[in-house]
Formats: C-alpha cells, structure tokens, sequence
C-alpha cells in the first residue's frame, strides 16, 4: 500500500485557520458581552479609573455614558479598524484582552480630548491594569 503524503503547508494552514476562527469567535463574544452589560461596565470602570487616579474629571456622569458608548459600538468595528485603532497599544502585554486595549486605546487617543476631563494620568500599562481589572471578566475562561 503507498504511503500518503501529507503536505505539511496544508497542515499548517489548516490550523492557523483554526486558531484565527476560535479568537475571532471570542472577540465576537466579547463584544456582545461588553454591549450588553455596557451599563455596568462602564460605571465601574470609570470608579476604578478614578480611584486609581488615573483620569481627572469634571462629571464623572459624562464618563460613564462616553465608556458606554464605546462599549456599545464596539462590536460595530470592521477587522481592519479595530487593527488600526489597536496598533500603537497592541505590544503592551502578552496575551491582551482586546476588550481592554480598545479601552485603553480609546482612553488614551479619543478621551484626552474629551471636554470634562481635565487630565490622563499614567503610562499605557498602567491605564491597561486598571482597565483589564474591570473588563477581565469579560474574557471566556
């Protein structure tokens, strides 16, 4: 009987296929997951960002319904935006939360120029930590 030959790029790519559609399947839950409990999240993640001392506000009402909407819109994102708006923070960590570099992203590029914050501080990372302490529930064990 002849030997089959398996072509080990047919392989390869079989299960590189396989691990983009299993993380691709947990963004997608973690999306939904952050859109449907955006209330929540965002109230809590605006306390710990201010209990951190990481943002300085004026209306801290303001900052819960700016993080809502984030979190709300956040699965309407196309692959190639969320890459874009993903690259200066995606190095941060090892195995990052996409939920919690989108935050942090946003926190650092779009909610600096919000008008009823007053100051950001804090390096990247230490935005990321607070941020990931809130939204890490999110993440399918």
């Amino acid at each position: 009987m002849a030997k089959m030959h398996v072509n080990p790029n047919r392989t390869t790519d079989k299960t590189v296929r396989a691990i983009d559609r299993k993380r691709e399947q947990e963004r997608r839950k973690m999306f939904i997951h952050a859109r449907d409990h955006a209330e929540m999240i965002s109230a809590k993640l605006v306390q710990r960002l201010i209990d951190r001392e990481i943002i300085e506000t004026d209306s801290v009402e303001n900052m819960r319904s700016a993080f809502e909407k984030q979190l709300r819109s956040l699965h309407m994102l196309d692959d190639f935006d969320l890459q874009m708006k993903l690259a200066p923070v995606r190095t941060l960590v090892q195995d990052p939360n996409i939920v919690t570099l989108c935050l942090t992203q946003f926190i650092v590029e779009d909610l600096v120029d919000h008008p009823d914050i007053q100051d950001v501080f804090g390096e990247d990372i230490d935005i990321y930590r607070a941020v990931d302490s809130i939204t890490k529930a999110l993440r399918p064990q």
